[in-house]
């Protein structure tokens, strides 16, 4: 079907949905401290006629923005988190902090909830135009980073009304997600000693920064001991001071624990757990741990997917003009051989014949404009995304776009430089028209729906069980 009457709204709307973009740039938040940036979309979604519910979920940075009534309901999901020490210059191909050591929007998330705004106001305007029934909801997630925003909410059955939900995420490609993301957990350890002078007398001290040393020792050991696939990142998050000349009687540690699935993650964490505790016998210290967050691996869905790579090719990707391939030119020259990606080479390993020859030809290139071949592969990336725990509930399905340049390695200052530029914005709009013509496709196909339906049920037999602990809360990590 021809969608084009509602898609139009997206480009009439272009200030709207930009602005909200740039706003939430400027604003630049961490997990669970968007408020500014809240406020942005939320004002957004209220000028375009939606209902907007803040809070939802138990999650004060989280939000709906509603329109219509009764089924199928639609869900499009916005992020809108930065992450620190990525502050820099819009624009600018050289590193300049606007704020030394501050926040920036280095995965591009100002783009990722600007994107389904556009989305949704382009299903809410063929929804009032035929007065057809159906409901669009925009939900507000706050914390992919670090955070798992969407899990907690999930926990608390913010998205059990949805029939199937359509996401996108800024890059270097515009593609069909076709992979699946690593399951974690994130749990900080906290060691308590005693403190005693360190020359004096360390007879009498039990060193907890010894047991957090030793924890760490114990990990690294413990690498060559599971699945490959598994990933365990970790941050000292109190040494227990800064003297040396004090046995230190506090430390912490806080650890990220990745795995394909969720049993494998627990499987992990245990262990870490008895290393942890056999940290603090060793040093005569006490050990706990808080949980903090987690979440699922995604679950694809084939179905969503054919029909987003239908609608990417329906319409146009950005091309660059010269003043753009200009600044992107300049930019590329800021990145080194150690950090260059392109995300066409993975894309590769599951294309053939002509369509792997097309894409090869491709790499390398300053710029993506074309719409890569769907390669359905269904493994692991080595990523996370709270993504996993929606498309736990319901079919879920998510498309990239090329909003910066191919080269640009993720969650870097230059993603930061290119996010408020005419790139990224004409690459935002362009996300956003791919996912409200899968929407409507989906939405006026009954069959196709069930179809989705079906695959998630065969996926997901048994239902989603939320892998963060009940009592858990979320929380801002600047503030554990």
């Amino acid at each position: 079907m021809d969608f084009k009457k509602y898609t139009d709204a997206i480009d009439r709307e272009a200030e709207v949905i930009l602005g909200a973009s740039d706003k939430v740039w400027d604003a630049a938040e961490t997990a669970f401290d968007e408020y500014k940036s809240m406020d942005a979309l939320c004002e957004a979604l209220e000028k375009e006629g939606f209902t907007v519910e803040k809070g939802i979920g138990k999650v004060p940075t989280a939000f709906s923005g509603r329109f219509g009534h009764g089924k199928p309901v639609v869900g499009l999901l916005g992020e809108y988190d930065g992450l620190s020490g990525l502050s820099q210059v819009s624009g600018c191909p050289v590193n300049n902090p606007v704020v030394p050591g501050g926040v920036g929007h280095g995965c591009g998330h100002n783009l990722l909830g600007a994107g389904a705004l556009g989305a949704a106001i382009a299903v809410k305007e063929y929804l009032q135009d035929t007065g057809k029934e159906g409901t669009v909801v925009f939900y507000g997630c706050p914390g992919e980073e670090g955070g798992s925003g969407k899990a907690f909410m999930a926990r608390e059955g913010v998205f059990d009304e949805c029939d199937f939900c359509i996401t996108w995420h800024p890059g270097a490609t515009n593609s069909v997600s076709t992979g699946s993301s690593l399951a974690n957990y994130q749990v900080l350890y906290k060691f308590d000693g005693l403190a005693a002078h360190a020359a004096g007398a360390p007879h009498l001290g039990r060193g907890a920064l010894d047991a957090v040393t030793l924890m760490n020792v114990g990990i690294q050991f413990l690498r060559e001991h599971v699945i490959p696939e598994a990933r365990m990142h970790y941050a000292v998050t109190d040494t227990g001071g800064y003297s040396p000349n004090v046995v230190q009687p506090h430390a912490e540690v806080l650890y990220l624990l990745r795995a394909p699935e969720t049993p494998q993650v627990q499987s992990i964490f245990e262990r870490v757990n008895d290393i942890a505790q056999g940290a603090a016998l060793m040093t005569g210290t006490k050990m706990s741990y808080d949980f903090i967050k987690a979440c699922s691996n995604i679950i694809l869905n084939d179905v969503l997917g054919e029909q987003l790579q239908k609608s990417l090719e329906k319409y146009e990707p950005p091309k660059l003009t010269p003043d753009e391939e200009k600044f992107l030119t300049e930019l590329d020259k800021t990145i080194g051989p150690e950090q260059r990606t392109d995300g066409l080479k993975n894309s590769l390993k599951f294309l053939k014949g002509e369509e792997h020859d097309f894409v090869e030809k491709h790499v390398g290139e300053l710029y993506h404009d074309f719409v890569v071949p769907y390669a359905y592969n269904g493994q692991a990336s080595p990523g996370s995304s709270d993504v996993g725990d929606v498309s736990w509930v319901c079919p879920t399905a998510q498309i990239s776009t090329a909003t910066w340049m191919a080269s640009t390695p993720g969650h870097s200052w230059q993603v930061v430089a290119q996010g408020k530029e005419s790139v990224a914005h004409r690459a935002t709009l362009y996300a956003a028209k791919v996912m409200a013509d899968t929407c409507l496709e989906v939405m006026n196909n009954p069959e196709q729906l069930q179809a989705a339906k079906d695959e998630y049920k065969k996926r997901v037999p048994n239902g989603y069980k939320c892998p963060i602990p009940a009592g858990v809360k979320p929380r801002s990590l600047t503030k554990l």
